[in-house]
């Protein structure tokens, strides 16, 4: 009944990734639809990149909003705000008159999703036992799959029609997910972890005992007891600071360890250099957007039995591969020089190597939401996980405003760079990062050198011995619990 009741709160949240994924794959087919670019008078490719980015600069907006915010308001109405701001960028896109209206609502929708993508995958975290917890947290990818084929297809079928109704019904058509999360955040418990923060046991104690119902009852008291010890053990460092999370070394290393779209943004633009038609374009992604459902399910399966840094490796290996690949093809897909004839061949081989790119993008995406969400401490937790995602997206940012420009100017060569970044990435999951399966979220103290207590759930004795010998003042708020 408890894992239940946490599943089905982890898959409602990640409705958000859903918002997500839409949010980025409707704007796929807005912008490259004939109609929208009728009533907009043809948008450069400075105008498209700004529609874009307008996007990503918006979710860097909500981040901070998140720094400042998220830990006092808590997960469930951070989540209620962002979907609050997700409905009125929603609206303001579905009824732009003219193109700054778009921008702004653009924006706005971004904004919500910042803040949600910053809340959700560590809310979700933080009611998860461990043994279930990355693919519980992951769902959040599963989603955002989900949101990006509804979109892509949604998208693809509304090509076909030859009224403004082709662009305004696929933008409105996001006010659903914001609106579902609206309707429905406050049935979720909040999280135990956040309220031991705010030395709210007794409602803590309740929410475990209800997300954990029909466990045996021993496990869900050691638990909460080594919820309980570590953040009192942690408050003898202080209140957490920007300057804390910075110059602490193991929060430090934590931060830059958990920040780690453009195919999916600009498809069209990088079929249209390869001479395929807008509808073409539009149904090669939502084919590959299908497939993704598939990989997102096989691979959340997977993630707790074989872990975080194996798949990492297999993903900056694989995408490195195929953007390599798909670069070099770009040089032998005209048949002479001056001819501009096609080779059929390599037109076959480089749109097959999109589908190669979302296979092995697949890991990346998931991991990208459940490693940042798992390894910082609680009182650390709604910062760092969105400094973590502000960093993610303000590189996402500089991208989406460039990218139209190289693809433009430079085509396929462009994917060297992303080779060259996938690269790095490998050698950075090989060397640097520790393997977090298995392990409660309090037990990371453990991999980053700053453990200060025993962990209840591993030694029941030990925790209880050094709790009684610390003496610690703060400890007396919970005894009662």
């Amino acid at each position: 009944m408890g894992l239940a009741t946490t599943v089905l709160s982890s898959l409602f949240l990640a409705i958000g990734g859903f918002l997500f994924g839409y949010d980025s794959g409707i704007i796929t087919s807005t912008i490259a639809l004939d109609t929208f670019r009728a009533y907009f008078s043809a948008p450069s490719e400075t105008v498209t990149g700004g529609i874009v980015s307008a996007f990503q600069g918006g979710a860097i907006l909500g981040t901070m909003f998140n720094m400042l915010f998220a830990n006092r308001l808590g997960r469930r109405k951070t989540i209620f705000v962002g979907a609050l701001v997700s409905v009125l960028g929603s609206s303001l896109q579905a009824g732009a008159v003219n193109m700054t209206m778009l921008i702004i609502g653009r924006f706005v929708g971004g904004v919500a999703v910042g803040q949600l993508t910053s809340t959700i995958p560590m809310y979700a975290s933080e009611l998860s036992e461990a043994k279930h917890r990355g693919m519980l947290s992951g769902l959040l990818q599963l989603m955002l799959s989900w949101g990006f084929f509804v979109a892509q297809w949604l998208g693809y079928g509304c090509s076909f029609v030859s009224t403004q109704l082709s662009w305004r019904f696929p933008l409105a058509f996001q006010n659903i997910p914001g609106l579902v999360l609206i309707s429905g955040i406050f049935f979720l418990q909040e999280s135990p972890r956040w309220l031991l923060e705010k030395d709210r046991a007794d409602d803590a104690r309740r929410s475990l005992q209800r997300l954990r119902r029909g466990l045996d009852q021993h496990l869900i008291d050691l638990e909460f007891r080594e919820i309980r010890d570590v953040i009192v053990a942690d408050r003898e460092l202080g209140n957490v600071t920007w300057k804390s999370i910075v110059t602490k070394p193991t929060w430090r290393k934590r931060l830059l360890l958990g920040g780690i779209n453009v195919i999916n943004y600009y498809g069209p633009s990088i079929y249209k250099i390869l001479g395929i038609s807008t509808q073409q374009s539009l149904l090669v992604i939502g084919i590959s957007g299908a497939l993704s459902i598939v990989y997102c399910s096989i691979g959340l399966l997977l993630l707790d039995r074989v872990g975080r840094i194996k798949p990492l490796l297999v993903s900056a290996a694989g995408l490195g591969a195929a953007l390599l690949v798909n670069a070099v093809q770009a040089q032998y897909f005209l048949d002479g020089e001056s001819s501009g004839n096609r080779n059929a061949h390599q037109l076959r081989s480089m749109v097959a190597m999109n589908f190669v790119f979302s296979l092995f993008y697949t890991p990346l995406g998931i991991i990208s939401w459940v490693y940042p969400a798992e390894i910082f401490p609680v009182e650390a937790r709604a910062l760092g996980n969105a400094v973590t995602t502000f960093t993610n997206w303000a590189v996402n940012l500089i991208f989406a405003q460039f990218t139209p420009a190289a693809l433009a100017a430079i085509g396929f060569r462009y994917f060297y760079v992303f080779f060259a970044l996938n690269l790095v990435a490998f050698l950075c999951y090989w060397f640097f990062y520790p393997e977090t399966k298995g392990r409660t979220l309090e037990q990371m103290d453990e991999l980053f050198g700053d453990q200060m207590v025993p962990h209840a759930l591993q030694d029941e004795t030990a925790a209880a011995i050094a709790l009684g010998k610390q003496g610690l003042a703060t400890a007396e708020v919970y005894e009662h619990a």
